[in-house]
Order: structure tokens, then sequence, then C-alpha cells
């Protein structure tokens, strides 16, 4: 180090030892807040109803009760909002100590006398005065120099307008525990040295902010405002993923007055996703936005009726049958379009006219109101209305018909006899009600038929809730009768090959209350279409990751659900595993969005694994040369060839004990399919400490694990070893097996019963090398 390059490093640390102790300085003022607002709380809790007025003689002496409640509530829910605050920012502050920046840049803006020296960190920090900036928030306007530019001319916005200047200087750093362990001057993209330092670590069992080392591209995607939707198209390992959470944080920043990460949704893959990703904003200062799997979706809508497949067991019924059910697999091409979407909007426009089946509606076995007389009914309704107004109109007579006739059932014999097997505490309930009515007197000699009136009338009642509860939610509509109907009266249109028999094994399905996955986005459409459902307007920003693995008909279904929300879809085509899906994200220009609206970000450069794994991966896939690799260098990947089934097992085992003696602390054994995984596990779990990775399992910690190859997408390990490649056949599964290999950050080990995968015959032999 030179002296010049010293003194800088010296006089930065002095700042850093500055900062720190104003950061201490702030933390001991806001902890004594802390303290006095939490007492505050606790004393409101204790003293509430001292302090309020408790009167309930006289309308007025209510109103005043009610208005002395309320204000003494709002008082508390002000102190505890007071409180989660300042503990928020102690939080802030304990991280800020630890590593107060990273970056800094000198910006002599046009005009002005002087430059001004920038300091970028997580978080905004003012001096004691609260008159200015130590440190300048990330998200800043100004922080995004740091992002886009090189010394030289720059440039940023800012909502009154371009400001325009120079930047003097870009410095990196890399601080840990208030000390400076690294200081490099850089360019316009983050420099590589600081890339270093952060791609060579070990692989986290969460995923990590990246606002350190976001590149331009990225900053491009988070701090985009224009687009209604936007697509990031990026290959395995470029960053999507976390540029979309950083764009979370940037929005919630940019917009906090009037959005809430309440008002946000993500749609991950899986629910081990979720709690992947769950550390980033609350990195940041952030509250989580509202986390889904579109899975969760359809179960919460369809799932108390049916038992709804998910894409894991189609998944897994695929590539346990990939060349016994070719049917199903052009059944769920077709069901996955536009075009099916189109025929099921015609079908129900037909249905304004004719075809409606309805349920019987049945008590004690009696059919009450039958589905010929709803259809009569519904039918004869205007039929410029539409069918769920119309379905309203149906739901209201039903009401009033039912109305009817629990009056006639109060009189029958059985409810009489089923009164006399009330419990005592009906008995009561009636008795009080007789006197709050002032229908009992100790000398009238009616009481008993009161009482036994009443007490019938109970009886009936509770035995007509569940009818009355069922008709107000519609299910006298019988949607799986309809949507079986609506498949065996399709005979127009691009049909796939063996309709009839895709037809016969969903209607049979549905027969034993079970939806295929391809069949359930399309049902709940149908459901929408007859019953009617407001739209989301609560949800402003909708992301959805993994996008490629979504079929045109969710895209234009989720679009249905948000028609007031900006999206953020992040895909790979390359990694469209999904059968139905079609692995690219331009159909979204056959819905209702305007060009303009839509703008598209290529991510071709990917940082996750060593240099030598993407040679290798680009090649398993078409134009997979074209992905640029991050210059981190490492082994190539390493292909094992055994004879027997058990060798495989001592393979495994010898090399995960090698990667833990070097250092790897994520280690997946990835396997085919999940009945593959649990043998595995099986046969592994006694030789080596082993997680088995389900598709129920929402969190795992370092260590080994073995994992489907569905659910290994989107996660990342140290090492990866590919259980007996040779089962990747079918070309079909070529984006498959892509994806698995591209999981590896350090170490791609592959093992092969026999043979290499067929698809690995194109690859360059010298890529990796065989042991």
């Amino acid at each position: 180090m030179s002296d010049t390059q010293n003194k800088d490093w010296n006089l930065e640390q002095t700042r850093v030892d500055f900062v720190v102790k104003e950061i201490d300085k702030k933390a001991i003022k806001l902890s004594t807040n802390v303290g006095k607002v939490s007492s505050d709380v606790l004393e409101i809790r204790k003293t509430f109803w001292n302090d309020v007025t408790v009167n309930f003689d006289e309308p007025d002496d209510i109103a005043e009760t009610a208005a002395s409640i309320k204000q003494q509530a709002e008082l508390m829910s002000e102190r505890e909002r007071t409180h989660l605050q300042l503990d928020h920012q102690l939080k802030t502050l304990v991280r800020l100590k630890n590593s107060p920046y990273f970056g800094r840049i000198d910006f002599w803006e046009r005009g002005e006398k002087s430059s001004d020296q920038v300091y970028l960190g997580i978080s905004s920090f003012m001096d004691e005065n609260d008159e200015n900036f130590i440190i300048y928030d990330w998200r800043a306007p100004i922080s995004s120099l740091y992002y886009d530019y090189s010394p030289g001319p720059a440039s940023y916005e800012t909502p009154e307008g371009t400001i325009e200047g120079t930047m003097e200087l870009k410095r990196q750093f890399i601080i840990k525990d208030s000390k400076i362990k690294g200081m490099f001057e850089s360019g316009v993209t983050i420099g590589d040295e600081m890339l270093q330092e952060v791609l060579g670590n070990n692989a986290s069992s969460q995923m990590k902010s990246i606002v350190a080392t976001i590149q331009r591209e990225q900053n491009q995607i988070i701090r985009n405002e224009r687009s209604k939707i936007l697509i990031v198209q990026g290959v395995a390992g470029s960053g999507k993923t976390s540029a979309a959470l950083q764009r979370i944080a940037f929005l919630l920043y940019r917009y906090r007055e009037t959005l809430k990460s309440e008002n946000i949704l993500l749609f991950s893959p899986n629910p081990l996703f979720n709690s992947y990703v769950a550390t980033v904003l609350p990195e940041l200062g952030e509250e989580n936005m509202q986390q889904s799997t579109f899975q969760d979706y359809l179960d919460q809508r369809i799932g108390r009726e049916f038992k709804v497949e998910d894409p894991f067991d189609q998944i897994e019924f695929l590539l346990s049958n990939a060349d016994q059910d070719l049917a199903r697999f052009k059944g769920i091409r077709y069901k996955a379009s536009l075009d099916f979407k189109q025929l099921i909007d015609e079908y129900v426009t037909s249905l304004s006219i004719k075809g409606l089946i309805f349920k019987d509606i049945i008590f004690r076995k009696e059919v009450i109101i039958s589905k010929l007389d709803i259809a009569k009914y519904f039918y004869s309704l205007e039929k410029s209305n539409s069918i769920p107004n119309r379905m309203e109109q149906v739901k209201d007579w039903l009401l009033k018909e039912l109305r009817k006739r629990v009056k006639q059932e109060r009189s029958k014999s059985w409810a009489e006899e089923e009164s006399q097997f009330l419990d005592k505490e009906d008995y009561l309930d009636a008795f009080y009600h007789l006197i709050e009515k002032k229908q009992y007197t100790e000398n009238s000699f009616n009481d008993f038929e009161k009482e036994q009136r009443l007490l019938t009338e109970m009886v009936v009642k509770e035995k007509f809730k569940p009818l009355f509860n069922k008709v107000k939610k519609l299910k006298f509509i019988d949607l799986p009768a309809i949507y079986q109907e609506l498949l065996k009266c399709m005979c127009k249109g691009n049909l796939p090959e063996n309709w009839d028999k895709i037809c016969c094994q969903t209607i049979e399905k549905i027969n034993h209350f079970e939806i295929p996955y391809e069949d359930s986005t399309p049902f709940v459409y149908l459901q929408d279409l007859l019953e009617g459902r407001k739209s989301n307007s609560a949800i402003r920003h909708v992301f959805i990751d993994e996008a490629q693995d979504y079929t045109p008909f969710q895209f234009a279904f989720i679009q249905r659900l948000f028609p007031y929300s900006k999206m953020t879809l992040m895909g790979d085509t390359n990694q469209a595993i999904f059968s139905g899906a079609t692995g690219s994200s331009t159909v979204l220009s056959d819905l209702a969005v305007e060009e303009c609206d839509i703008e598209t970000f290529v991510l071709m450069k990917t940082y996750r694994s060593t240099k030598p794994i993407v040679e290798f991966t680009g090649q398993l896939i078409e134009n997979g040369r074209n992905i640029e690799a991050f210059n981190r260098p490492g082994t190539k990947p390493t292909v094992k060839i055994v004879k027997k089934q058990n060798d495989i097992y001592s393979v495994i085992t010898r090399r995960i004990e090698q990667f833990k003696k070097e250092g790897h602390q994520t280690i997946a054994v990835i396997c085919r399919t999940a009945k593959e995984s649990k043998r595995v596990f099986d046969e592994l779990k006694g030789q080596t400490p082993l997680h088995l990775i389900e598709k129920g399992t929402i969190s795992y910690e370092k260590g080994t694990l073995v994992i489907p190859s569905y659910l290994a997408k989107g996660i990342e390990f140290d090492a990866v070893i590919i259980y007996d490649s040779s089962q990747y056949r079918n070309e079909r599964e070529r984006k498959l097996f892509y994806t698995v290999c591209t999981r590896a950050m350090h170490e791609l080990y592959i093992v092969s019963k026999e043979e290499i995968s067929p698809l690995m015959k194109k690859v360059n032999d010298k890529m990796y090398h065989f042991v």
C-alpha cells in the first residue's frame, strides 16, 4: 500500500470511528426514550379503566363513555406505535454500528462552489442536531450516482428534476465490526475486488442483501417507476430475485407516505423460498411484504371441498411417468393456454341463455327446493343482467324461501320432539328471552306454550343454519358439474390429440373430489365468471418470482385479480421446468396491457457460480454460450461413473465428507424426484448427518441436505452433488437438468450410473473431468 493509500485509509477509519461514536450517542438517547415510552404503555394499560368515565344510565352517558374509552385507547395505541418506531430505530443503529456504510462518492453539483462527500449505507443517519446527513440511505436519489456512473460527468433524478454535475471520486468499503477491512477505488461497475469478497463466501441458509454490490443494470430495475409491467429475464445466478427484493425496499422508501408493506404481494415458488428470502427486507429496516405461493391461493379458494394437486405433485407424476402418459402431458399444455381460457369465456356466455347446473336443496333427506326450480327461476330473470348479478337475485330468493320453510317446520312434530332433548342452557336462554320480551309473568298460564314455541323455533333455526350459510356462499351452483360439462361440450378449437381421454381423466378425478393442478386455475376462473369476484385494490405491486413456470392462463388470471397493480416478473426461460409453462414472458403481449406499459430487462451476467461451472452449464442449453460468467476461478465440474447402485451411496458419502473438510457449509444432494430423495436420505442418514427437504419444508439450516430437483429452484449451495444424472434422459428435462446444475456456487459433482446423461452428449468434455 502506498503512502497516499495508507493516509486515505487512516482518514477513512478516523471517520468511521467518529460515526460510530455518533451512533452510540444517538443509541443512548433512543434507549432512554424507549424506556420512558415503555413505562408509559405499561402505566396506561394498568390504569386504563381508572381513567375512563363509565356510565350507561342515559343515552348521552353511553355516548360519553364510548368517547372516553376511544380516547384512552387511541392514547395507548399512539404510545405503542411510538415504542415500535423507537425500537425499530435502535435495531437499525445496531446494524449501522457494525458496518456504517459501504460506499462514498464526491459529487460536485453544477453551480455549487464545492463538492459534497456522500457516504452510502443501508439507512440514513444524521448528525446530533438532525441538520446534516452523515450517511445517506442507498435508496436516496443522490445514491443512484454510485450505481450508475464512474468518475466524470454524472446526473441523477429527483422529484424536482434532474441534477447534473461531476463525480470526482467513487470509493467502496468493506467494513466489519466498525473496522475497514477493504477499500477500493472503482469505475462504473462495483469493483471486482468487492464482488470477489462477497461472492467468495459460503452460501447461507437465507438470502443476503446486495445493496453494496448492486450493478448498474440491477439498479435500473430497482428504481424503475415508469412501467406497469416490469419483466426481468435473467440467467441463473444473475441476481434477479435479489434485485426484486431491493426494488421492494426502494418502493417502500420512495413512496413511504402512501405505500406500506401490506400493499405489496410476492408470489414465490414454494414455502422454503419464503423462508430463504425472509431476512432481506428486515436487514434493510423494512417490514416484509405479503408472501404467498399461487398454490396457497388456489387452496384457499377450493381446498376445503377438493384435494387440489400442487405443481410439485404434478411434476412428480410426469417425471415418474415420462414416457407413459403423453395424453395428460398434452392436456396440461392445452389447459395452460389462452385458447382454453377463450373457450371458457365463450361457454359462460352460452350459459347466460341455458345450461347452468344447480344443486337440490335438501332438508332432512327431503328436497325442499329442486335444482330444476332454481334453474327455472334463474332463467326467468332479465337476460340482460350479468350471470353474477342474477346469482345474487337467486340467492335472495332462496333465502326468502328458506325463511318460509323455517316457519312451516316449527309446527311439525319432529321439532317439538327434538326440543325435549335440549341442554339446560338452552332452556335458560328461552326463559331469559321471554323475560326480556316481557312475555313471562308469575300469574300467566300460557308461559309453557310460549317457552315451547321458542324452543322449537331454536331447534329449527339451528338445523337450517348450515343451509342458510351455503346459500349465502352460492353453494347451490354445481360448479364441478358445470366444469365437467364444459369439457364434454368442447368440440372446436385447436384441441389436442386424445381429448376424450384427457376429459375422462379429469372427470374421474373431480368425481373423487380431486382437482388436477392444470385444472385448478381454469376451475377457479370459471367460478369467478359465474359468481363474480371483486378485484383486490389494496395490493398495488405484485411480484412473481420464477415467472417462467406460470402458464399464460395463470398470468391472465392474476392480472384479473389485481387489475390496478403494477407487476414485476422475474424469471429465466432456461429454467422453465413445469410442463404447462411457456417458458416465456412474452405471453403478456396477449393480455390487456399496452405495449408501452411493458418494459423488459435482460440480465446475461451470472454471479453465483465459479467460471468453470458457468462454462459447463452454459453448454447444456441453447444459447447458453451467451451467458457471461463473473471471473471467479474454481475447479471444473466433476463427473463420476459408477457400475452398481450401492457404489453411488458410498461415493456420495465420501464426497460429502470431503466437501465438509474443504469448509463448505451448505451441501445439497439433488435427486430427480421426491420419492428418490426419500430413498437416498434413508440410505445415507446412518452414514452422515442429513436433512430431507420435502415440499412442505418451510426452512432449512446449514449442513447437508437431500432435495428433489424442482424444490431446489431459486436456492444456492456451496457444493452440489447430482444423484444419478443418467436418469435425465428426456429432452423435456433438459431445463430441469440445467437448473439443478446451476445451484452450485463453488463445487459441482455429478454422479452417474453406467453412463453420463444423454443431455451431456454435446457438452465439450474439456468443460469437466472424470474421476
